[in-house]
């Protein structure tokens, strides 16, 4: 046995490994596969694939000015904004602007240390949160504007953003993110996962976080254009480039180092493949005057590599920490409202598709209960995360999709989100290495986690319309429209309608027109296991002691008898991932056995009490008095 083993076996068999349910750490509900140093390389793998978030993050919120304010000048009296270059207002402002930018890299490394290792020891999760890419775009160029000149000041979207993190402690607790989210009917979960892999690869495809090889149209009739050309090269009024397409040498260096290399190391299962494909390419890209370096001979260049040569510095945070605005009164009030909504409807979904599709990515997903283990303190500290980052002045905080970089490296409990945090908390004082990790050395990166989670499409319903074509927009618009809640939004709204109206048609007509196919459609009820409360509150209402602790299925909250049997039926050691393969073999106390055929039961789907008869799977054609008879005769009704 080598090191390595032994070290896996040490760490399992202490509290630590019982903690977080390492194999061999004897915990009922262990995970198997899961291994300290396995978890340990995951950590880092989500790290180096998320790490671009510190200083991306910063440049984009920095974007919006800040708390810096733009001096009148009686010469300038239209630029109120510090936009016009020759506006002596706006020299000032622009330095202003830089040290908020060196403010917000300090404030997201410290809110994505805090909320990854908070995940990791409170949840058990191997997903690690920072402020949202798409949600600090929206913050910055729709609501506060740049330079400030949106709709509300930087302060009062910070405040926005504080109130919206206390609300979702609020339905988190009462356990209403949770069912919403084991509400969305499973198609749309699985398509969700599907639609982030390629949302990520899109991501990987550009040029801000990416390895720069498409771009906007330009105004053409093309959505999206063929680029890789150099940055000095891109049409600042189109954004396209305007010549010289795939000639830019760090695109071929992503491709091939950070690509072709991790994919081709990935085939033979070599450990660390995707941090050895992050750390090739960011050495390379570092030595200056190259083709290929990430400190061009320009003013951004120079300030970047200035700040490079540091490696070890702490910047405290002076103009960003605690400075929201409460005057949301008066003429404020409308756009604060609107602001809070908006941040609070798309980062709910947003962050329920993202949570959802990394437990399902790592095998946590319980397909009994559509939810994961923990779901309840990972929204908490989702929530918890929110509000604390507005104090540090940071848009919202979510769950990242990059996690799925760790997951595929291995990570399956909380110790991969621990282990990220803690790179968080180091790179707060070598964040100049850290945000000089060039966006060509993780576009790949997310391109190839984005292949492997698009994977999940083969597990959609594709047999029924009204399952399939919901699952498709789904995972379709979330790279088109750039947004993860968009996506979720059509494919939720196009499910109702197509459903409901199939619905409806079966009702009318007593069951005689159902659509094609409808025996094969995906099972789904409002009624979700355990209710719309979540189980601590139904145990401290009954006045348990211990009403904080995770009973075993909450098998004493479910309302139906083929609930009850399905609550007993045995675990294996994955704890989350269940097994169907013994629910016919269960002994329940007082239940004749065989009389009722338990495979293939969906929790809460009574409709294999009744008579197989012909119909709509939701609509019975059986007469009232067939049915209550049917009922009565039942040997699993109470």
């Amino acid at each position: 046995m080598g090191w390595v083993e032994k070290t896996n076996m040490a760490v399992a068999r202490s509290p630590v490994g019982r903690h977080f349910k390492l194999e061999f750490s004897g915990h009922p509900h262990e995970r198997k596969g899961s291994r300290f140093m396995t978890e340990m390389r995951a950590g880092l793998a989500t790290f180096f694939a998320m790490a671009y978030i510190i200083s991306v993050n910063a440049s984009i919120v920095a974007a919006s000015g800040g708390t810096c304010i733009c001096e009148p000048n009686p010469l300038f009296s239209d630029d109120k904004f510090c936009q016009n270059t020759a506006n002596p207002s706006t020299a000032p402002y622009n330095s202003c602007k830089l040290e908020i930018n060196r403010d917000l890299v300090t404030a997201t490394a410290a809110i994505s240390c805090l909320t990854s290792f908070c995940m990791g020891v409170f949840a058990n999760m191997p997903i690690a949160l920072a402020p949202g890419m798409g949600l600090n775009a929206y913050f910055t160029y729709q609501v506060v504007g740049p330079n400030g000149s949106g709709v509300i000041s930087y302060r009062l979207a910070l405040t926005a953003v504080f109130v919206e993190g206390l609300i979702f402690v609020a339905l988190s607790i009462l356990g209403l993110r949770q069912w919403l989210a084991r509400t969305i009917p499973r198609s749309l979960k699985i398509a969700s996962g599907a639609g982030i892999g390629l949302y990520l690869a899109l991501i990987g495809l550009t040029y801000d976080a990416g390895i720069g090889a498409i771009t906007g149209g330009g105004g053409t009739s093309e959505p999206i254009a063929l680029a890789g050309c150099l940055p000095s090269l891109i049409d600042p009024e189109t954004g396209a480039c305007s010549s010289h397409k795939m000639r830019n040498p760090t695109l071929w260096l992503g491709v091939f180092g950070g690509g072709i290399l991790t994919a081709f190391l990935m085939m033979y299962r070599v450990k660390g493949a995707i941090i050895a494909g992050i750390l090739f390419v960011s050495i390379i890209s570092w030595p200056r005057d190259t083709s290929i370096t990430a400190f061009p001979r320009t003013d951004d260049g120079d300030s970047s590599f200035s700040f490079f040569k540091k490696i070890v510095t702490f910047h405290p945070i002076n103009r960003t920490l605690g400075v929201q605005d409460w005057a949301i009164t008066g003429s404020n009030a409308g756009q604060f409202a609107i602001a809070l909504v908006t941040f609070l409807y798309v980062d709910i979904l947003d962050c329920t598709g993202t949570l959802y599709s990394m437990a399902r990515f790592c095998g946590a997903m319980d397909e009994d209960t559509q939810d994961f283990e923990g779901s309840a303190v990972a929204y908490l500290v989702d929530a918890m995360g929110i509000t604390i980052g507005s104090l540090f002045g940071c848009p919202p905080v979510t769950a990242f999709i990059e996690s799925g970089a760790g997951i595929s490296e291995g990570g399956t409990t909380g110790i991969t989100a621990c282990v990220t945090g803690i790179c968080f908390f180091i790179s707060i004082f070598f964040a100049p290495i850290f945000a000089s990790i060039p966006s060509w050395a993780t576009g790949c990166t997310l391109i190839l986690v984005g292949a492997m989670m698009a994977r999940a499409c083969t597990e959609i319903n594709w047999r029924y319309i009204g399952d399939s074509i919901p699952a498709f927009l789904t995972m379709a618009l979330m790279p088109f429209t750039y947004s993860i809640a968009y996506g979720l939004i059509v494919g939720i709204v196009t499910y109702t309608i197509l459903n409901t109206g199939a619905w409806f048609v079966a009702v009318l007509s007593s069951g005689r027109i159902v659509p094609h196919d409808h025996e094969h459609k995906d099972y789904w009820t409002y009624k979700v296991r355990g209710g719309l409360l979540p189980g601590w509150v139904k145990r401290a209402a009954r006045g348990k002691k211990d009403f904080w602790r995770d009973w075993d299925f909450d098998a004493e909250e479910v309302g139906s008898r083929d609930s009850y049997v399905l609550a007993r039926k045995e675990r294996g050691s994955g704890g989350s991932v269940m097994s169907t393969s013994g629910v016919g073999n269960v002994n329940v106390p007082g239940e004749r056995q065989g009389d009722v055929p338990m495979d293939g039961i969906i929790t809460g789907d009574r409709r294999w009490e009744l008579d197989s008869t012909p119909g709509y799977p939701m609509v019975s054609t059986m007469s009232k008095g067939d049915v209550r008879a049917t009922q009565t005769s039942s040997p699993s009704r109470r």
